[in-house]
């Protein structure tokens, strides 16, 4: 065999002469922790690891072992029974094995295992005889058959949980471990029944069965719904499969000198220093896990087993020593000897993950570059919004599920429309207020702002509802309609999930970071300052080499992002503006003009509310640039749609309702984001663009004049996807800028750019570069046009492209590196090939997502901007990205 598929733990250290990359990719994680445990003279049973390698075959030969790889399993096995002196399906002296997965990865409890493999009806009595404790045998072999049939002939845990309640109730005891040798023959025969009853055929009695079909279910687990869904919640591509560990048993069920259990060398709740940990006597490892009994804390160790606990602490010490992290440990004692069954780098909180970090920069154990790698980017999330209560969220029933659009946790009373959250806020009627929609829009705004958190219908993780939310730190679950059962009627008030029906005033709470909905009240607990955080970042910060910018609209997120520690505004949407009620009747009269003259006179009432927004946010970002992108949506956005509310305008504006009702009419497109929208407005409206430049320039005049310092803006024209549209519009920007600079006697450079959200502009990136100044890449336009499909309606479907493998993700969350990515590449390069100074940034929603801020630079980019919360994400993504690949 050309390729090496197995691996004894004794020789797993040594093969890959050092490089524990390799060897984690091709070991997992578990198989190289008992490789490296093995090396460093640590107790570990023996055994050998199945590659992931193997697991890749096992899919590409149709979900068989094949004949080459089968026998050289059974090859190591012999090898095994030579070190352990016992041998593979004896009735004598029998030597069982577990059977367990071990990703690259850690999937703790996604994937399948199966113990005590190795017995049968004769065995057994081997096992019996050999131990003298017939009681310990039998307790193995009614737990194999469990377990084989639940794990690798998917026979329902259930049916073999209900007859072990029977027999305790029969016998008067509480506990497993109260039952004796002959109730455990019992229930070993009545266990057998049950998998003929469900097989039609008798427990397979021969061990190199059993093992090959073990084998097969662990490679099999690695794509089964649980692990499918936390893979893709963790960002852990299919392709790179599970390890298979065979290892020889350690038993904790053998007696009052056995137990089992699980700790951490530090508490991966808080960090603290301190070992952590349960054990369970007389147990093997699902006991611990499934809950069965109450475990004791490992500190009680000392009293029942000192001399165990001793070692155990010397080998805990070692073993975080070795790997200078916190460590996720395994262990069982058979009559008195301690086994090392498994070392990993803990699963942690963001808390935790901090504390530990910069202690072990204290401890001079890591350097600060170092402890920036040992933090995930999207754990910070949790530091700075709102959490559910642990104890509360226990008792609380999931009634549905939506994607996890924007973090944090809310509860309030349901409201439907942005007037009533509005309304019942400021009356205070209702404190708090979950918004429930069909879907968001842009006029929904600011009962958006006074919402606890918002839920919809419809919807991606990129839709209006999830941008702005994110936008605004505020909690969001969206397309709760795309895998539940639901009726919303939002004139009648009503909301129904999966059976369950609520009215406005009804107790909603929804997690934004798991997409969990509960139909009642679950009490949230504010997010805390982080003592560690301020330190962590500035390691950060030195280690980086992107800027961080934000997407902000209004003064209160760009300050929100410059104490996140945005460097400066990426994206300011300037029609986000647009809505507020001081202004949105004169952007109505605006679009219903009927000459340039009326336009321009209702333009002139929006200018001064323009200007003002961006002097405050001038004011706010001080030496910071900010991009200020011209309007972008299509205008019917800011029309009402309802007879009623179009009779309520026409009134306002002097129209009849006919006159008004054409316009909105006539403003109807097809496709209306790939309609009259972005430059194309500007384009038809040269007036539109010049009245944007005067509220532009006129602030940063002003605010240059209060601060002393010169502002240089930044103007963004979107949706180009022809150099002859940009520079019909640069030049309107030009003139004015122009005229309003010389009147005003001072020097002020300013910037006109593009955003890059149309592949033909990727394509013909080197001409726009002729007229542009810098480029933004706006990804999730640039996604949705790539790919051809709505970046709202996709998540219809796209639940049967991940369960196919067609995707591994959403690609408006995760930057198709491959498609899109190349079109990024490609214009970056063009661009600056043609104007080497060229500036370049992305400002869509994957400017926050840390694989996507990766790309960006190691494509080159100047910056990524993102929402005013995922700053800090994305600085840390930046840091490490520069850790691992430094630009020259």
């Amino acid at each position: 065999m050309s390729k090496k598929y197995l691996y004894y733990f004794s020789e797993g250290n040594d093969a890959f002469g050092g490089d524990k990359v390799t060897m984690k990719n091709t070991l997992g994680g578990k198989g190289a922790g008992l490789a490296e445990m093995t090396a460093a003279g640590m107790p570990v049973p023996q055994g050998f690891t199945i590659t992931t390698d193997a697991c890749t075959q096992y899919y590409a030969d149709g979900r068989q072992i094949n004949d080459e790889i089968t026998a050289d399993i059974f090859e190591h096995l012999k090898g095994l029974e030579e070190i352990t002196g016992k041998k593979f399906g004896d009735n004598q002296n029998p030597l069982l094995v577990s059977v367990r997965s071990g990703a690259r990865q850690s999937m703790p409890g996604m994937m399948d295992t199966i113990l005590n493999l190795g017995l049968n009806d004769e065995a057994v009595e081997g096992l019996a005889k050999k131990t003298g404790n017939a009681r310990f045998a039998y307790d193995c072999y009614r737990r194999f058959v469990q377990m084989f049939a639940d794990v690798v002939m998917m026979v329902p845990k259930s049916l073999f949980e209900v007859e072990i309640d029977k027999m305790k109730e029969a016998k008067g005891v509480k506990n497993d471990v109260d039952l004796t040798a002959d109730d455990l023959k019992e229930l070993v025969g009545t266990f057998k029944k049950i998998y003929e009853e469900n097989e039609g055929r008798p427990f397979p009695q021969d061990p190199r069965d059993q093992l090959i079909e073990a084998v097969k279910a662990v490679f099999r687990s690695w794509d089964n719904p649980r692990a499918n869904v936390y893979r893709k919640m963790n960002e852990i591509p299919y392709e790179w499969g599970t390890a298979v560990n065979v290892q020889q048993m350690a038993f904790g069920n053998s007696g009052d000198r056995s137990g089992t259990g699980v700790a951490f060398t530090r508490d991966p709740a808080t960090g603290a220093k301190k070992l952590m940990g349960e054990y369970l006597i007389n147990a093997q490892g699902e006991d611990v896990v499934a809950g069965v009994r109450t475990p004791s804390p490992i500190s009680h160790l000392k009293d029942q087993m000192p001399e165990v606990y001793d070692q155990f602490v010397e080998i805990a010490t070692r073993l975080e020593n070795y790997f200078r992290d916190m460590q996720d440990m395994e262990f069982t004692i058979e009559d008195g000897h301690l086994y090392m069954l498994q070392t990993r780098n803990g699963k942690r909180t963001a808390q935790a993950a901090l504390q530990i970090a910069c202690d072990l920069v204290d401890e001079g154990m890591i350097t600060e570059q170092e402890a920036v790698l040992r933090v995930e980017p999207k754990q910070l999330d949790t530091l700075l919004h709102p959490q559910f209560d642990a104890a509360a969220l226990k008792a609380a029933e999931v009634v549905g599920k939506g994607l996890a659009a924007s973090p944090g946790s809310a509860c309030g009373q349901i409201v439907f429309t942005a007037e009533e959250a509005e309304e019942m806020v400021k009356s205070g009627k209702m404190k708090k207020v979950v918004l429930v929609r069909l879907e968001t829009s842009p006029e929904d705004i600011v009962g958006m702002q006074v919402s606890q958190g918002i839920l919809t219908v419809r919807g991606g993780m990129t839709s209006h509802a999830a941008v702005v939310a994110r936008g605004m730190g505020t909690c969001c679950v969206s397309g709760c309609g795309n895998d539940n059962e639901v009726k919303i009627d939002e004139e009648a008030k009503t909301f129904e999930i999966n059976g369950h029906k609520f009215v406005e005033g009804d107790w909603i709470s929804i997690d934004g970071s798991t997409g969990n909905i509960y139909g009642e009240q679950v009490a949230t607990v504010a997010a805390t300052g982080n003592k560690n955080f301020n330190r962590f970042m500035g390691w950060a910060d030195a280690a980086r080499q992107l800027l961080v910018m934000t997407n902000a609209d209004n003064p209160r997120d760009a300050q929100q992002a410059v104490d996140l520690g945005a460097e400066g505004i990426g994206l300011c949407r300037t029609e986000h503006m647009f809505f507020a009620e001081d202004r949105i009747k004169a952007v109505r009269e605006m679009i219903c003009a009927r000459t340039v003259e009326e336009r321009e006179a209702a333009l002139a009432k929006v200018e001064p509310f323009q200007q003002g927004d961006f002097e405050a946010m001038y004011r706010i970002m001080g030496e910071r640039p900010m991009t200020i992108r011209y309007l972008d949506p299509p205008l019917h956005e800011f029309l009402p749609t309802k007879d009623e509310d179009i009779k309520e305008l026409a009134a306002d504006m002097g129209m009849t309702f006919d006159d008004l009702k054409n316009v909105v009419t006539s403003l109807h497109e097809f496709n209306p984001m790939m309609g009259h929208r972005g430059c194309r407005l500007a384009v038809t409206y040269p007036e539109i663009a010049a009245m944007q430049t005067r509220a532009v320039i006129k602030a940063a005049l002003n605010v240059s004049a209060e601060t002393g310092h010169m502002i240089t803006p930044h103007i963004m024209i979107p949706l180009v996807g022809e150099v002859k549209e940009l520079k019909f519009v640069k030049d309107v920007v030009v003139k004015v800028a122009d005229e309003l600079i010389a009147a005003a006697g001072v020097e002020m450079k300013y910037q006109v750019g593009t955003m890059i959200e149309i592949p033909r502009a990727a394509l013909t990136a080197g001409e726009i570069a002729k007229e542009a100044e810098f480029f933004s890449f706006g990804t999730n336009d640039l996604t949705q046009m790539t790919f051809g499909f709505s970046r709202d309606d996709a998540a219809k479907f796209l639940g049967a492209y991940y369960e196919n493998k067609i995707y591994e993700s959403d690609p408006f969350q995760h930057l198709d590196q491959i498609g899109v990515g190349k079109l990024v590449k490609m214009a970056a390069h063009d661009g600056r090939e043609t104007r080497p100074d060229l500036g370049l940034g992305i400002c869509g929603e994957h400017g926050g997502d840390p694989t996507s801020v990766e790309f960006c630079h190691n494509v080159g980019l100047d910056y990524v901007s993102c929402s005013p919360f995922r700053v800090p994400i994305a600085r840390l993504a930046a840091a490490q990205a520069a850790i691992k690949n430094p630009r020259k």
